[in-house]
Order: C-alpha cells, then structure tokens, then sequence
C-alpha cells in the first residue's frame, strides 16, 4: 500500500543519466508487484509458461534491470523478510484480491476485455518460489541480492543513511518516513505509463525527492513527517477516516508534538497503539548488511530463462550480449556521489 502523500511531497524530474555510475537500493518487492500487475495480455492473464507458471516477474525483472545496467546504474535488490507483528494490511489486501478476482472473472465472462484487465491487476500473488526464481534470475545477471531482516524499504533507507547507496528506488514514499535522504521515484516505469481505466498514456520521468527539501519545504521535523504519516495511513495502521495528506499536514503543524496530535484525533484512531506504529518508523528492524557483487552468468541465464521458463533465446541471448559489452563500473569507494 504504502504511504500515500506523494501529491505534498516535493519533487524533481531527473534523466536516467544522472543515475549514471551510482548504486541504488531497489525495494524489490514493490517493484515485483509492479511487473505481476502491469505484464499481462489483454484479458489480464499474466504470462505464464506451458506448464502454467507465472513468468511476469522474471520478464519485467530481466528487461528492466538490463535496461538499469546498460544506463550504467547499478540496482541493489532489497527484499523483505519477517513483516512487523502490526501489518495490518495483509488480511485486507487478501479480501481486496478476492474481490477483484470475482470481478475479473464476471467481466470475462461479459467480454470486458478493458475491465477485466482492470480487476485482473488488483489480483496479483507472490509467492515464495517465485521471490526465489526472482533471487536466482538477479544473481544470474550479476546483480546484487539483499535479504532484509523484515522491511525491505527499511532496509534500503538504511543503505541511503549509511552512504552504502545513492539513493532509494521505489513508488512508495516509506523510505522517507524510515529516514532515506534521497527517494527515486518511476526509475522502473521510465518512458510511457498507462493511465488507469483508460486506453491512454502518459509519459513518465524518473523524480528525485529529497527528504531534506521535503522537510524544509513543508517545515516539518523528521518526527513530524511520521506522524503525518501515519495520520494519512501507513502500511502499519489504517489511518484516520477523513484526513487526507493536506488535512494531516494543518493538524501536524498546528499540534506540533506526538501527543497533542493523537490526542487531537484520539476519537476517530483506529487500530494499534500509536506509539507502536511510531516506534518502526523510529526505530525498524534493520542490519548493517553487506553488498555482496555477482558476476554475470551466461550459462545459468540461458539455462533458467531459455530452457526452463521458454523465454525466446535470441533476445535473451541479445540482453546477454548486451550485459557482457557493459562499461566498466567503478569501484565501491566511488559509487556515492
């Protein structure tokens, strides 16, 4: 789900070569979730291989990250591990796919190809074997893998505190609220992007946001940021009925401290403690984990994308070619700038 105050957040339009010879820390499950919902055909089936198995996230993975590379950007996947004891969200969003998968098939069976396309992306599943197909494809490409501890956006905010990334790469705007200086924004979506329940698009930028330009633009404290956060609603609480990110930013700078503004919205707060909601923003289960660098393999790439997954072989063998005549990257001291 994620934070939903982009709209007051501000932010930059950056190229893709900017991004050039540094390293970004990708919340890879965010991005996963893009490519299962978006890499479809018509009638919202995702792709799948003769044996039935969901490829889309393996061909949005391979394509995008080759494209990352070619532009001489070097992604670090960050992928989740143990979710806090306060996700909410998860039994909702099982009800959500539930509801759009009946939705998707009675729009089939209308012969709505648009709005079953619609629904079809609100049922998308990760699974633990395709989180490992997903693992062994970015290793295979010489990228590198983190496993988080629990948050993957977290983890990466982390990475970006400690100077072991550039900046965060993701949609959501969480890792600003776990303390990342820099936030890329659309660097997976680069080029044109559908606009939702119409047959139109539009055409998408990378955007930077600076947690230092957000703070100083909104006049908020980085506490400040997380209450209203949490205010709008995060993926630990549902938020309060009725306030939106502008509404949250007039009582955050009207209140000013952690309790006035809870006590402030005491009546309509629902869900777990605030302090507890608070508390892994402020303080998340994270590691000073090392950045382990693979080398490309060819072999490994063709044998899984080619003969297990039934990808064609001259564009994987294309991609390949690709990544092996990739400049040269610098070393680790040079990667932040």
């Amino acid at each position: 789900m994620g934070v939903k105050i982009v709209e007051i957040l501000p932010r930059k339009e950056i190229s893709v070569e900017h991004l050039a010879n540094r390293r970004v820390a990708v919340d890879a499950f965010n991005w996963i979730y893009q490519f299962l919902a978006i890499i479809r055909q018509p009638d919202g089936t995702p792709l799948r291989d003769s044996k039935g198995r969901v490829t889309s996230h393996l061909s949005g993975l391979f394509y995008r990250t080759a494209k990352l590379l070619e532009a001489r950007i070097t992604p670090v996947y960050v992928f989740d591990g143990k979710p806090p004891e306060l996700k909410y969200v998860t039994a909702e969003r099982a009800e959500r796919k539930l509801e759009a998968t009946v939705k998707w098939r009675e729009a089939l069976e209308r012969g709505d190809e648009e709005e079953a396309r619609k629904y079809a992306q609100q049922t998308s599943r990760l699974t633990a074997e395709m989180v490992k197909q997903a693992k062994e494809l970015l290793e295979a490409m010489g990228v590198s893998v983190v496993q988080a501890p629990s948050e993957g956006e977290a983890q990466c905010a982390w990475f970006a505190k400690h100077k072991k990334v550039y900046a965060v790469a993701s949609q959501d705007t969480d890792s600003l609220l776990f303390g990342a200086p820099l936030l890329i924004r659309n660097l997976s979506i680069t080029g044109k992007r559908k606009i939702a329940g119409k047959k139109a698009f539009v055409d998408v930028e990378p955007q930077e946001m600076s947690l230092e330009a957000a703070l100083r633009e909104l006049d908020l404290t980085q506490d400040q940021l997380v209450m209203l956060g949490m205010l709008v609603g995060t993926d630990f609480n549902p938020g309060v009925k009725g306030v939106g990110p502008k509404t949250a930013l007039k009582i955050v700078r009207e209140e000013k401290t952690f309790e006035k503004v809870f006590a402030k919205v005491a009546a309509k707060w629902e869900g777990p403690d605030p302090k507890d909601v608070f508390e892994i923003f402020k303080k998340p289960p994270v590691d000073d984990l090392q950045i382990i660098e693979h080398k490309l393999n060819p072999e490994k790439l063709r044998k899984m994308l080619v003969d297990e997954f039934e990808f064609s072989l001259d564009r994987v063998n294309k991609i390949i070619d690709g990544l092996q005549k990739k400049p040269s990257q610098p070393g680790l001291g040079k990667w932040v700038k």
